[in-house]
């Protein structure tokens, strides 16, 4: 297994190309959206038409074994959404896996180099904000970046200019347009009564947050708490993709100490099994709205 603490185990421009070419040389998809699915949120792939599916072992530059994640299929899934041609990972790499920040982000940069504009983001969460309820969705607008300040983050080592600059800026990191578009398809389909809108702070894990942990993350000014996304998204940013991120509230954090409550991954697998329709209904009518923006963004560049 690799060494997570290894943060300079890079990967080549030409080995995130092999694998890109081998993904085109497989598939007649072009995908401009990309969907990474958190914990249980995996049944997006299934609404897929015209599907084809790579189990992630069979994928150059993939992890080769499978993940050790409930809830985590571990397969690349190409197809057609609404009619627009989408790529989905059912399950994502983490770093408390094993996996260091540059493998955990691997699929972002094959991403890129498909032709992908637009990375859809989502996770199961843990709700730190007091008004939040479990099964509330929330709009991600902004991330803390826990790992980070302990130096994993997946722009550590050498700066390849063809997938960005070396200083990416972050504080637009959740694209606003995207989040517009939520708010009124939300709304749209009914979704807009458990729509909250926040910020999502990322840990390392596996461990759940002790309860002076979580007071430290709500002072920060978290709404959410989870274990994966924020890498993805820094480099998704860092290459030029629009992010979009949005967190299925999971359970509620455990804040007082008399609680007889317990975070458990079953509670986790239940809640999205729960609020799963709504969820992939909201998503999917989005996809038609992103293709939309492309559209219009190629013609400002045209024009």
């Amino acid at each position: 297994m690799e060494a997570a603490s290894s943060s300079t185990s890079q990967c080549s421009y030409e080995e995130y190309k092999e694998t890109a070419d081998w993904l085109l040389a497989h598939t007649e998809q072009r995908p401009k959206v990309a969907i990474i699915c958190g914990s249980g949120l995996g049944g997006l792939a299934d609404l897929l038409d015209d599907k084809t599916t790579f189990p992630y072992g069979d994928i150059p530059g993939f992890p080769t074994r499978a993940s050790t994640v409930p809830g985590h299929a571990g397969q690349l899934v190409f197809g057609r959404l609404q009619g627009r041609d989408c790529v989905c990972m059912q399950g994502r790499f983490h770093f408390y896996e094993g996996y260091n920040m540059h493998k955990v982000t691997y699929p972002v940069r094959v991403f890129y180099l498909l032709g992908v504009k637009t990375v859809i983001v989502t996770n199961a969460a843990g709700g730190i904000n007091g008004s939040y309820e479990v099964g509330d969705i929330m709009l991600i607008k902004d991330h803390i970046n826990m790992p980070g300040f302990a130096s994993q983050n997946p722009l550590y080592g050498h700066n390849d200019v063809r997938f960005g600059e070396r200083f990416p800026c972050m504080s637009d990191a959740y694209d606003r347009e995207l989040r517009a578009l939520v708010k009124q398809t939300a709304e749209e389909q009914g979704c807009g009564s458990f729509l909250q809108e926040g910020v999502y702070c990322m840990v390392a894990g596996p461990t759940y947050e002790t309860i002076g942990e979580s007071k430290l993350l709500q002072m920060l000014g978290a709404d959410c708490v989870g274990m994966s996304t924020v890498p993805e998204v820094v480099v998704a940013r860092h290459c030029g993709l629009s992010v979009l991120g949005l967190s299925l509230v999971t359970n509620k954090v455990v804040m007082d100490y008399d609680s007889v409550e317990k975070a458990n991954h079953e509670q986790v697998l239940r809640t999205t099994q729960r609020r799963t329709q709504d969820f992939q209904r909201l998503v999917s009518h989005l996809i038609p709205k992103i293709e939309h923006l492309h559209l219009k963004s190629a013609d400002k560049i045209h024009f």
